[in-house]
């Protein structure tokens, strides 16, 4: 952990055996975590190159073979990926950087949020590399092609004994020379006059000032007139001016004029001389080679190093792995990393976000949770939503009125319903529906005493006015809805 603020700093340990790059990939892993944010400065891992030699003299200028790490200053984010690479013709050593350090995402949140973060570097015998944020891939590339400079040089570079002879012409377009300016051409006229149709408002008053001093302005207690010189109250805007149309030196507006022409150019034509655009020759690179196996021309590694300047302090740093299988490296992830994110999440998540995680490691869980949500919703809905059932007697008593209202059957002859309307066109039409009365039969006389009884007396009074009652209606008046064309 750094320990303090505005310093370099160093950290190394030696490997227990050198990394040699092989048939086998290389996989570099290791936590960061900024406990104080970060400001500027970087948390990049150095592999140093074998021989490492005295760990206790590690410095900048100390050779590594990889380096691989976050790094901030203001409001740019990068996640450095750099190697060294030998130039197999004359032996020297260059760096080649990652094109798309700057184009990581999520990476800002490593510097701020204060949680453990693991930062993943896998590359491959066939040139390929993979970079993870969180055990989440976030880019991936060729060693041969997402490098600048490029790993291996052109085959051919411009001649620097090659120079532009003295009457190549680039120029596409020129004045043309015939051309001359028009004799009523006036170069004199400005660009801007004043408006000669504008007047001055009759409620502009010139005498009153725009500005004023500040009636309210007090001399600071510390003010030194010898120091200081005199001193003079602000100005405000003139509170007179406000409901007038200005102080001051009244001045008409300035509009364009019409007659400003400008300086006179001759038009440009096509350069009968242009040659194009002047480079110089191509020759063979003395310099090129090819390495199509970059991977493999890595320096050895024989320690780890963390060779920083920053300007925040507690950075911490943990489980640092070097490894040529992928799957080692997983496994040592989630006895490390897993472990403390899960530790950290417990104390920030809210409770919806702790139980889905539970959820989705007891998948189970999710049962228990649809049972204890969905029964109140059903049962919600069952008493809000759904409609109470109606008894046979009452759907048939509904039906019946329903029938009616629609054949217009209504139940007092001088009611007209709300919805129908009487028009000119479609007078209201009566229609008297007239039914043959038929001859009441007379009542039967029981064959052996010829006389009624009681009952049969009440019966023969009901149905008597049963039948009244309907032949009223049938005769009366019955008004109908007017047609619709």
């Amino acid at each position: 952990m750094t320990q303090s603020k505005a310093r370099h700093h160093a950290y190394s340990a030696k490997l227990n055996k050198p990394f040699k790059f092989n048939s086998k990939p290389f996989v570099l892993q290791y936590e960061v975590q900024f406990r104080n944010g970060q400001e500027c400065g970087g948390a990049y891992l150095k592999l140093l190159a074998a021989p490492s030699g005295d760990l206790s003299k590690l410095n900048d200028k100390s050779q590594y073979s990889i380096m691989f790490g976050p790094d901030k200053c203001g409001n740019e984010n990068k996640l450095h990926f750099i190697f060294n690479h030998k130039n197999p013709k004359n032996g020297t050593i260059s760096e080649k950087h990652w094109k798309k350090a700057g184009s990581v995402s999520k990476l800002e949140e490593v510097f701020k949020d204060g949680r453990w973060h693991q930062l993943k570097l896998e590359i491959y015998p066939d040139n390929s590399f993979k970079v993870s944020v969180d055990k989440q891939v976030a880019q991936s590339g060729l060693l041969l092609e997402d490098f600048k400079p490029p790993v291996n040089p052109p085959k051919t570079i411009d001649d620097v004994n090659d120079f532009k002879p003295e009457d190549w012409d680039e120029r596409e377009k020129i004045p043309d020379p015939d051309a001359v300016k028009p004799d009523d051409w006036d170069e004199s006229q400005p660009r801007k006059i004043s408006d000669p149709n504008a007047f001055k408002p009759e409620t502009w008053e010139e005498d009153e000032p725009d500005m004023i001093a500040d009636p309210e302005a007090k001399q600071p207690a510390d003010w030194d007139v010898e120091m200081d010189g005199e001193w003079e109250a602000p100005l405000i805007s003139n509170p007179k001016c406000a409901s007038i149309a200005g102080c001051g030196k009244w001045s008409a507006p300035l509009v364009d004029n019409p007659k400003y022409k400008g300086k006179w150019k001759a038009p440009l034509i096509a350069n009968p001389a242009y040659k194009g655009k002047w480079t110089p020759r191509k020759i063979p690179n003395p310099d090129f080679y090819e390495d199509l196996t970059p991977f493999k021309t890595l320096a050895t590694i024989d320690a780890v190093a963390f060779e920083l300047w920053t300007i925040s302090d507690n950075i911490a740093f943990d489980n640092i792995l070097i490894t040529d299988d992928v799957e080692i490296a997983n496994l040592v992830s989630s006895l490390t990393y897993e472990v403390k994110k899960e530790m950290t999440d417990q104390e920030t998540d809210n409770i919806l976000i702790k139980a889905m995680k539970h959820a989705n490691k007891n998948p189970w869980m999710w049962a228990v949770y649809l049972f204890a949500i969905g029964i109140p919703v059903v049962l919600f809905i069952a008493f809000c939503c759904v409609s109470p059932i109606k008894s046979k007697e009452k759907r048939q008593e509904d039906a019946y009125d329903a029938a009616r209202a629609k054949k217009g059957d209504y139940t007092s002859p001088d009611v007209i319903p709300e919805n129908d309307e009487i028009t000119e066109e479609e007078p209201l039409i009566e229609e008297i529906e007239e039914e043959e009365e038929e001859p009441e039969p007379e009542p039967q006389k029981d064959q052996d005493d010829g006389e009624e009884t009681e009952e049969e007396e009440e019966e023969a009074e009901e149905e008597e006015v049963v039948e009244v009652t309907n032949k009223a209606v049938r005769t009366s008046p019955r008004q109908r809805r007017p047609r619709k064309e």
